[in-house]
């Protein structure tokens, strides 16, 4: 079916985007794997050509359009470049929500330039070591002490958590109020105290830095709070969200395309028994099958984008869309790595990195079982 989206702005962003990634990225991006790092430089050419941020106002140098189709043009063809190592969705999909809606004139005119060109790199600072998509579970505290905060824990998972010169960190500030004592703090690079640890080895995404970051007595000051009361965080967490589990579900419907696109021309150039494995009854069926699914999970992907466009996309519909979606992922790229055979294995082949590479997105910006919770909630049960 047409795909009926996008305007012609989107397209030619798109344009954009892809020559920026064959230019900038993918003649590079092995040796970001074996880096274990993206070089900040990058970040900066892609603030240069307007990719972060074109919800920021233009007094702060961004467009001042509010249009999710435009990160999600970003984020699928990154995923279709292959290069899983930037870190843009975060900072563009998540992250910006925070530091447009919940700072004030001071914060955004410290921050908001640096953000949209790239000179400013940010990470959220959620997950610990004893709490994951338990957000309530957190131990990491923030006490008041006149005009700062006295910041005290650990996180793990962040990820741009190397590169990052400004972290959302989520602490109680009150640790005897449960979720109500949450707030939300900006800790910027150079503050005393704030240490990282080692660049997190992982099964995929090896470019991408992932890493542990300490707060020993970390004075923050108030001014970096979000928002203009303590505890509001978790509230602010759970209405931004929808917006970061969308961003997820995008980039798997996208990886699920790329790999499908992939192994049908694998299918059709593979010989086998003197034919074409393309032509057997089993590789047609399978590949009938997720072509259908994955049509499905775009349809209803895009739907998504045009309600969190309308201010109109719940927790639930970005949960269901999260889990679906990228247990489809995980599922496509399987079952797409079996019909390429032993060559699916070896890691000159795309379909191993996307297989290497896609496993996390079940997991991260909230367990798939999480997700299910929350739809279960729904029901009133």
């Amino acid at each position: 079916m047409q795909r009926d989206l996008f305007e012609e702005e989107h397209l030619l962003f798109r344009d954009t985007v892809r020559e920026f990634l064959a230019r900038e990225v993918v003649p590079h991006h092995a040796q970001w794997e074996k880096d274990g790092i993206v070089p900040r430089d990058v970040w900066k050419k892609a603030g240069e050509l307007g990719l972060f941020a074109l919800s920021v106002p233009e007094q702060y140098g961004g467009s001042g359009i509010r249009d999710f189709r435009y990160n999600a043009v970003l984020d699928e063809e990154i995923i279709r470049a292959g290069a899983s190592g930037l870190g843009f969705s975060l900072h563009n999909d998540v992250v910006a929500p925070y530091l447009l809606d919940l700072t004030n004139d001071e914060q955004k005119e410290r921050w908001l330039p640096g953000f949209v060109s790239g000179e400013l790199i940010t990470a959220i600072a959620m997950t610990e070591p004893g709490a994951g998509s338990d957000l309530q579970g957190i131990r990491t505290t923030a006490i008041r002490d006149g005009d700062h905060y006295v910041l005290n824990g650990q996180k793990t998972f962040i990820t741009n958590g190397i590169n990052a010169d400004l972290v959302i960190v989520v602490a109680k500030t009150d640790p005897s109020a449960g979720a109500r004592g949450i707030t939300l703090l900006v800790v910027e690079r150079g503050m005393e105290g704030f240490t990282r640890g080692r660049n997190l080895e992982k099964i995929g995404l090896h470019a991408q830095d992932t890493a542990e970051l300490f707060f020993d007595n970390v004075r923050v000051p108030v001014a970096n709070r979000l928002g203009p009361e303590e505890g509001q965080g978790f509230i602010q967490l759970m209405q931004n969200l929808p917006q970061e589990r969308l961003s997820i579900a995008v980039a798997a419907v996208a990886a699920s395309e790329r790999v499908l696109e992939m192994t049908i021309e694998y299918c059709r150039n593979r010989k086998a028994f003197g034919r074409s494995i393309g032509s057997f009854q089993n590789t047609r069926f399978v590949l009938a099958e997720l072509a259908t699914e994955v049509e499905i999970a775009r349809h209803y992907v895009d739907k998504c984008i045009r309600a969190l466009n309308a201010g109109e996309l719940t927790a639930v519909d970005a949960a269901k869309a999260k889990w679906w979606t990228t247990d489809l992922q995980n599922k496509v790229i399987d079952r797409c790595l079996q019909l390429h055979g032993g060559y699916g294995y070896m890691l000159e082949y795309p379909v191993a990195k996307a297989w290497l590479d896609g496993r996390v997105q079940s997991i991260y910006g909230g367990t798939n079982e999480i997700m299910k919770e929350i739809i279960g909630r729904s029901f009133g049960f």
